[in-house]
């Protein structure tokens, strides 16, 4: 099975994806999301895309939070 490299945006709600590199974020969002466990490695869920280019909401270990699509757009995944 192929594995391709996509940006978190570009994923479809309900789709998971491992993360392969955050890049370019500011340091503390960085670090307020490695205190949810957000890093590089871990499985994460596209919940769903807030309306009117919103928040994306997204579940990683359990828990559910919400980032700026900006911010979303910085989280590089590998999609199976």
């Amino acid at each position: 099975m192929a594995v391709s490299r996509c940006s978190l945006l570009h994923l479809h709600p309900g789709s998971t994806g491992s993360i392969h590199s955050i890049e370019g974020m500011n340091p503390i969002l960085r670090r307020r999301l490695a205190d949810l466990g957000v890093f590089e490695g871990v499985v994460i869920r596209l919940k769903g895309k807030g309306p009117f280019l919103g928040p994306v909401t997204l579940e990683c270990n359990g828990q559910l939070f919400a980032i700026r699509r900006k911010e979303a757009s910085r989280i590089e995944v590998n999609v199976s």
